[in-house]
């Protein structure tokens, strides 16, 4: 007996230390991972030409959005459920939406508001005002800049940074494409120097690039995060920005670096405004979809929603987001186990949390026999991710049947599944890479608009 309770002993101080070296989130990822759904604004002179890519080409002249309201953009988005908003402050084109004094391809040299005009500042007054965070995208690849190529247009890079970094108040996440087209100009970025300029200037802010070092593309534009999406990667031996196409969609299991996935899609087929596009705004199930198969994955949801050419966020489009937010809401409105004996997993806090090692049981009583087709399970982030294995079952009155294997679970996972009824559940951990820490489940009925 002394013997089974002395291995027992060292097995758990084995995992104990083990659990001591998983990789964890700062606190800018942590936040940032809790906003769940995030907000794109795709503006710029493709806007007027009717492009997805400029060239750098286009005049100052054509850009001027004679009816823009950034408080409008903001409204619609909170409306949506959006936590952030990300501008464009430059995209591939080099044009600048603010007055940047780096160069002169910019607002300050268009007819809106006669040069006077700032949308960046805007937007950021906006979101400031009605309760959003908010974040910028600066484009490293630029057409129009002649220093493009050489050492030079790193320093002209960083320069216009700090100008982003340093006068639009408190900044959340930043941009870093490391698109370019294939015959752009050989140039080495120098991502440490940008990213130590935001850790300097914005220490709160995460950084995003196709592999960290905050937040990591997700490997795809359609909305889909990895059946399996761990929120680590190993970056070793990698160019700065730049990942091992194979885990971005679903992490590494084995990564050393907490990097997590950020799902970016866009409510149109482009990411700019174009009006032969008004009738293909995804619909408000199409997107409820997208956030099942993005934040129920473990992933962030970003989504792209382009002002047009009078600068405004289209009425199809706000609409949509509008919808989509109500069917959220009415599905996650009542959670049926709210009435178990177990607080901690429904008191909607991740920092409460109950242990559980592989093989590890935990039924989920409901108060009656009541119907259901959506689970939820979290876990303490904050402490690592651990689950890689687990399965929902349900009580029929006789014995225990299987609702769905699934793997990662992270910030969060969410199952969808024919509508069962039944009193009770229970949620098995089969396999995991620490003992797990169970924050919240919750267990829903679909709205009948999803």
């Amino acid at each position: 007996m002394v013997h089974k309770f002395l291995c027992f002993a060292l097995m758990l101080l084995g995992s104990q230390a083990f659990a001591q070296n998983l990789p964890k989130p700062s606190p800018a990822q942590l936040a940032w991972q809790q906003l769940e759904t995030t907000a794109f604004l795709h503006f710029t002179v493709n806007t007027y030409t009717d492009k997805e890519w400029g060239d750098g080409t286009e005049s100052p002249s054509i850009f001027n959005p004679v009816k823009f309201d950034a408080n409008q953009w903001v409204s619609a988005l909170k409306a949506g459920g959006f936590k952030m908003c990300i501008i464009t402050a430059k995209h591939h084109d080099g044009f600048c939406l603010w007055p940047s004094k780096y160069t002169d391809h910019s607002v300050k040299n268009s007819p809106w508001k006669n040069g006077q005009g700032d949308i960046v500042k805007e937007v950021a007054d906006a979101c400031r005002a009605q309760g959003l965070k908010f974040g910028f995208y600066l484009s490293p690849w630029d057409q129009h800049e002649k220093t493009y190529g050489t050492n030079q247009y790193n320093d002209f890079y960083k320069n216009q940074l700090r100008e982003l970094l340093s006068n639009y108040g408190v900044v959340h996440e930043v941009w870093f494409d490391g698109a370019r087209g294939p015959n752009a100009k050989d140039m080495q970025y120098d991502f440490k120097g940008f990213w130590s300029l935001v850790k300097e200037l914005q220490p709160q802010a995460v950084c995003f690039s196709d592999a960290g070092p905050g937040v990591r593309w997700v490997g795809n534009e359609s909305g889909n995060a990895g059946e399996t999406c761990w929120s680590t990667i190993s970056t070793t031996g990698m160019a700065p920005g730049v990942a091992d196409s194979k885990y971005l969609n679903t992490g590494d299991e084995k990564g050393t670096e907490w990097i997590p996935a950020e799902t970016d899609v866009s409510i149109r087929p482009g990411w700019f405004y174009h009006p032969k596009e008004d009738d293909k705004v995804r619909s408000p199930q199409n997107l409820v979809n997208l956030y099942y198969q993005s934040v129920g994955r473990n992933s962030l949801l970003l989504l792209n929603v382009p002002p047009n050419r009078e600068g405004l966020l289209c009425p199809q489009d706000v609409a949509a987001i509008a919808e989509f937010r109500n069917i959220l809401n009415e599905t996650f409105k009542t959670n049926l186990a709210k009435s178990g004996k177990n607080k901690k997993l429904v008191d909607n806090k991740l920092s409460t949390w109950i242990n559980a090692p592989e093989k590890a049981v935990i039924e989920i009583n409901l108060p009656k026999a009541v119907a259901f087709d959506r689970f939820m399970v979290q876990e303490n982030i904050a402490e690592g991710q651990r689950i890689a294995e687990a399965q929902l079952e349900y009580w029929d009155g006789s014995s225990w049947k299987l609702i769905k294997n699934f793997t990662t679970v992270g910030y969060k996972r969410l199952l969808r599944f024919e509508v069962v009824t039944a009193s009770k559940l229970r949620l098995t951990v089969l396999r995991a890479l620490a003992p797990a820490q169970i924050a919240e489940v919750g267990v829903y009925k679909a709205s009948m608009k999803e």
